[in-house]
């Protein structure tokens, strides 16, 4: 069994914050809807500006796994998409759960309020769920965040959006636009 080593590895409590900084760090003023299909995510969703993507070994469970993120910034929001691919079926369950969870620590979130979720094409997954909660930045500002964690097959995704304030016509748009297996 090979070890890893803790200075290359990052656990979603250390990624989250590092990629809400990255991603944060310009917006756009408009909102510029576009079709992306994240290369290797086996997933198509609309976003309202151009992503830039990163990956990273993340500590999911007792595993790690090679988390893609692709994310943009428009109209004050930061928009993104997050996968990657379990080694076994029983790990899906808990690698949603903590994606939901780390996204919530990191941002020192309140009440999760549950939202409906439907994702044409995902697996069908007692811990697949959408949430929306009250959080704050490491800067201290407060901010709103809607998180959906689905799966397909063993691939596990998590989009997220996170702003002062988003139109709720935009949120639909991105949230129900998410289409896993196109």
């Amino acid at each position: 069994m090979r070890t890893l080593d803790n200075r290359n590895h990052m656990t979603p409590s250390r990624f989250v914050p590092w990629a809400l900084v990255w991603l944060l760090a310009a917006c756009a003023p408009a909102l510029d809807w576009r079709e992306v299909r994240p290369a290797g995510g086996d997933i198509k969703l609309l976003l309202p500006c151009k992503p830039e993507h990163q990956t990273r070994s993340v500590k999911l469970g007792p595993d790690s796994v090679r988390l893609t993120l692709h994310a943009c910034n428009a109209a004050g929001a930061t928009w993104a998409l997050a996968f990657g691919d379990m080694a076994e079926p029983g790990q899906v369950g808990p690698a949603l759960d903590e994606l939901l969870a780390s996204n919530q620590r990191n941002l020192s979130g309140g009440d999760p309020e549950t939202l409906p979720l439907k994702v044409e094409g995902a697996t069908p997954h007692p811990q697949s769920r959408r949430v929306r909660f009250t959080g704050r930045m490491p800067d201290g500002r407060q901010v709103n965040v809607e998180v959906a964690v689905f799966a397909r097959g063993m691939r596990v995704y998590q989009a997220t959006l996170l702003g002062e304030r988003v139109e709720a016509e935009a949120v639909q748009t991105f949230f129900g636009n998410l289409r896993p297996g196109s």
